[in-house]
């Protein structure tokens, strides 16, 4: 099911500071998902709300960490590595500040993002939430990158 894109302030960021290879492959990506949908993502987080509402893809050594307002309108949250070596470079730490939640201590599995029935996990409003959670973070983070718009090719 095709989907329109939107993004986090903080994911636009994380996008401009990419090398161009690595720009190229997120972008070929979101393509995917702009004509998939959900079916482009590889696996739904677990950990409760909001985490179980938000699914991943990897592309190369990123995690690209995606919300669904709707069926039909998808948010890219985040863009970054997994590396808990680094708990400041990590896409999952940045995600849990994010989410406003610890990190979960159950074991985690790899749900598919899409349900049985081929839909995603909806987050509906709470997309605003984690969008206005990731312009303070952004703020906070200036050095990081430059925002503006975004390759779409």
């Amino acid at each position: 099911m095709p989907v329109a894109l939107e993004w986090t302030p903080r994911a636009e960021q994380q996008f401009e500071s990419l090398r161009n290879r690595q720009q190229q492959q997120v972008a070929q990506f979101l393509r995917h998902l702009e004509a998939e949908g959900c079916a482009a993502l590889g696996y739904r987080l677990t950990g409760g709300v909001p985490l179980d509402h938000l699914c991943v893809k990897h592309v190369g050594d990123l995690r690209i960490v995606v919300a669904f307002r709707s069926g039909r309108q998808a948010c890219v949250v985040l863009i970054g590595r997994h590396d808990e070596a680094d708990p400041g470079g990590d896409v999952y730490a940045a995600l849990y500040e994010l989410a406003g939640v610890k990190p979960p201590t159950d074991p985690r599995t790899k749900p598919s993002c899409c349900d049985d029935s081929g839909l995603p996990p909806e987050i509906g409003a709470a997309v605003d939430e984690l969008t206005d959670r990731a312009v303070r973070i952004r703020r906070t983070r200036r050095g990081e990158g430059r925002n503006g718009d975004l390759p779409r090719g």
